[in-house]
């Protein structure tokens, strides 16, 4: 099964257009695991289990991962992914953006070490820094496009003078993953959840592929306002899909060790604020 149509799947099956993601701060953890990072995977493993249901993707962020030697963990966490939710695919939360060489070991990195079903990339080094995670069939992709971050301004908000219609830069970033970069239907792109009238935008030039939305829960992002501009539905099928993120709403719904529910009431409340946007 490729990575679109996992995507359709956990959102028919679990009935969600939330991603759980996944960014382990052992300094935010509840008390009896708070500061040791020997126990990132016995924190995150309780958050998928409490939430494998409600998902339609989790998305680990690497470097909260990396920054403790936690690698070996991570590999194990997306293992007990496949095993407890084999219908939810894992976004590999990475940014990376590098020349076709080096592009080529990131993606083993991605998809052969932690087995993630799909990356985030950075599109600024050009198409051939993109090209060698498509040779991974299957496999998704998702461009930064329009982040969430206020200072996405500095580039993204950008016109493009030696471009027709001197598009900004996010706008031309969507069209090449909608068109010529999107070689085997594997590309997707990031949009910010603070930015809904952008998503339209994005929308509108990308109308069928897949937006890994972050940015609701505490960055202040509008679950309704989100899933009006971004997804896209004819009939009872899903054309637009979209992918919207809360990690740290979840993650530390809870400083006791009801910590796994409380993140279970939280991704409860947030699928269904989502759905009912949705219509």
């Amino acid at each position: 099964m490729n990575f679109l149509d996992m995507l359709r799947s956990a959102e028919r099956q679990n009935r969600s257009l939330l991603c759980v993601g996944l960014d382990p701060d052992p300094a935010k953890f509840p008390a009896h695991l708070k500061g040791d990072a020997s126990r990132i995977y016995d924190f995150c493993a309780a958050i998928v289990e409490a939430t494998a249901d409600l998902a339609i993707a989790f998305k680990p962020q690497i470097a909260y991962f990396a920054a403790h030697r936690a690698e070996d963990q991570l590999e194990r966490l997306v293992a007990l992914m496949k095993r407890l939710a084999p219908q939810v695919p894992v976004i590999l939360d990475a940014k990376r953006g590098d020349i076709g060489s080096t592009a080529e070991q990131y993606a083993i990195e991605a998809f052969e070490r932690y087995g993630a079903d799909a990356v985030t990339l950075s599109p600024f080094m050009g198409f051939d820094s993109v090209q060698p995670y498509l040779k991974y069939h299957g496999k998704g992709a998702f461009l930064l496009c329009r982040t969430s971050n206020p200072g996405g301004d500095d580039l993204q908000a950008q016109r493009l003078a030696s471009v027709d219609g001197q598009p900004l830069l996010y706008e031309h970033v969507a069209r090449l993953a909608q068109g010529p970069w999107n070689l085997n239907g594997q590309l997707g792109l990031v949009v910010g959840a603070t930015y809904p009238t952008e998503i339209e935008r994005v929308r509108a030039l990308a109308p069928t592929l897949p937006l890994l939305i972050p940015g609701v829960g505490a960055q202040g992002g509008d679950a309704t306002a989100t899933v009006r501009a971004g997804l896209r539905v004819q009939g009872d099928e899903v054309t637009g899909p979209i992918v919207v993120n809360s990690s740290r709403a979840i993650l530390y719904a809870s400083s006791g060790p009801d910590f796994a529910a409380a993140a279970r009431t939280v991704a409860e409340r947030t699928r269904a604020e989502l759905q009912a946007a949705r219509g």
